[in-house]
């Protein structure tokens, strides 16, 4: 069984910058360096989206909303995927998913970007 935690959301101002963490692993052994990642968002009445994506051989790609902004690390010796969020906007409130391998999905963490 693959276990997938998010960490890292919480309230920040426009303008602000906020970063996410995800680790990954199956039978208490990391996976994070063997398997895609990827970060996902959901909005209130929004239909889940793509925000960024770490392929296992290390090719980045992100949503048009993302580039620029946001960056995708992938730190194999903390075990960790890292979601850097820059100038964040009003609108890049919402819940933001870790998946590991397109098909093991971590519980969340709220982001809210509010004055």
């Amino acid at each position: 069984q693959v276990h997938v935690q998010e960490s890292g959301g919480g309230l920040v101002q426009p303008g602000g910058s906020l970063i996410l963490s995800c680790t990954a692993s199956a039978a208490s052994e990391s996976i994070v360096s063997d398997a895609a990642i990827g970060w996902y968002r959901q909005a209130p009445g929004k239909e889940r989206e793509l925000v960024a994506l770490v392929s296992r051989l290390g090719r980045h790609d992100y949503a048009d909303f993302a580039q620029g902004r946001f960056i995708i690390s992938r730190d194999n010796a903390e075990k960790r995927v890292y979601l850097l969020m820059n100038d964040l906007l009003v609108e890049d409130t919402a819940v933001y998913y870790c998946v590991a391998g397109g098909i093991h999905w971590g519980q969340g963490t709220q982001v809210t970007v509010s004055s």
